[in-house]
């Protein structure tokens, strides 16, 4: 059986000019985040992704397509 985490879900990583960082899961559209630093960029991203998963759950909605093995259930 694969185990997938959420830490195995790619973040596509990058800086503005201004200095901000932002963090953006791809396969996730909207998910994006930005952060005064790389680190909080990426916290920020990862909680705005599990945000958006739980919303899907309350309003039985499918789970976008990378959380579908992070939650699925054997």
């Amino acid at each position: 059986m694969e185990t997938v985490t959420l830490e195995s879900i790619p973040i596509v990583v990058g800086r503005e000019e201004d200095g901000r960082w932002w963090a953006d899961i791809e396969s996730m559209p909207g998910v994006m985040a930005y952060g005064a630093t790389r680190e909080s960029a990426i916290a920020a991203v990862r909680a705005l992704a599990l945000r958006v998963a739980a919303d899907c759950m309350d309003h039985g909605e499918e789970v976008p397509a990378p959380f579908a093995k992070v939650f699925s259930v054997t």
